[in-house]
């Protein structure tokens, strides 16, 4: 395993390390025991960093991942994020009160004296614009509530306004081969200034396991199913903003990426991994199965520059124009 720094800051995070929605909940059927089986298996593979937050699964993720790293807090690095437990357009979401409030009760769900980096999860720009949540943070931290904050955005643009505020150690991106539009401005400047990115749905919601068919159906607890055209929060969040359809059509045309690196999983995880600003590439997982595979990116071959222009012209031709919601 190789880690990279957070940043400016001083967490060391595994280069490859996991997101925890699909074990909360909103991804169809979990099963609790696989969930720790897995997370134990990327503990013993070195991965030392997990990404959670409060509404995935009302805080089941959080807690599973107490039971995982019981007794490990000096060496497995956690994130959570708060606001989307209330309303995120509210001002007083972002109150000391309410978000000292939702710090709390991660800490006690977590079963931690400290978070080691606390988002503002997918705020409104308007929002952080505004800038009166960082001061809150400011506070927290220090407290030793927290030790370092960060924001998960749905944009570029709210992630340029992120950087203009001193105390954000990090920003949470969706990137992947089907949203490369932080590629182009954001990650250099994040790189620039000290800022960590982690890159979430690094696999456009499994579209870039390249498993998916017309005919792949979703339980209707899934996001994958009641959120495919932003009915319940952006749009983007679920298959990168395609839709299944276009996505499978568009995964089809990608497919000659997995050539020499076994599967489009781990292709699809090597170019994320191979972008310096990166700081680590956060895939989720339901399995043991799932975890190894995703690990298994870390030992494949990086593009050539001749398929990192191939790949950059199917995205601006094929891939742009058919991407909906704010990114």
């Amino acid at each position: 395993m190789n880690y990279r720094r957070l940043g400016s800051s001083k967490i060391e995070v595994s280069e490859l390390s996991f997101g925890t929605w699909a074990i909360g909940g909103a991804w169809g059927n979990r099963d609790d025991g696989e969930a720790l089986r897995a997370l134990d298996e990327a503990i013993d593979a070195g991965v030392n960093f997990f990404d959670t937050a409060d509404v995935y699964g009302d805080g089941h993720s959080e807690r599973l991942l107490a039971k995982a790293t019981k007794g490990k807090a000096d060496r497995i690095a956690i994130a959570t994020k708060f606001c989307r437990g209330g309303d995120i357009h509210d001002p007083e979401t972002y109150s000391e009160r309410r978000v000292t409030d939702y710090c709390e009760a991660s800490l006690q769900r977590l079963e931690r004296e400290a978070i080691d980096l606390y988002q503002i999860h997918c705020p409104p720009l308007s929002i952080i614009k505004d800038g009166s949540v960082f001061h809150v943070l400011d506070k927290l931290k220090s407290e030793g509530k927290i030790k370092e904050y960060g924001v998960s955005v749905e944009s570029v643009e709210e992630g340029m306004a992120c950087m203009a505020y001193p105390g954000v150690r990090a920003l949470q991106v969706i990137f992947n081969l089907f949203r490369q539009k932080p590629a182009d401005e954001l990650l250099e400047q994040a790189k620039g200034r000290g800022v960590g990115i982690l890159v979430r749905l690094p696999l456009a919601s499994g579209l870039l396991t390249g498993k998916f068919t017309f005919n792949t159906t979703f339980p209707a607890d899934d996001h994958r199913r009641f959120n495919e055209n932003g009915e319940h929060f952006n749009v983007g969040e679920t298959f990168g903003g395609l839709g299944l359809a276009k996505g499978v059509e568009l995964a089809e045309q990608l497919r000659w990426i997995e050539e020499g690196r076994d599967n489009m999983t781990r292709a699809s995880l090597r170019w994320l991994l191979d972008h310096d600003a990166v700081s680590c590439v956060i895939p989720g997982f339901k399995t043991k199965e799932q975890v190894r595979d995703n690990l298994a990116a870390l030992h494949v071959p990086s593009f050539t520059d001749e398929e990192l222009d191939r790949i950059r012209s199917f995205y601006k031709e094929q891939v742009h124009p058919y991407i909906r919601g704010s990114y």
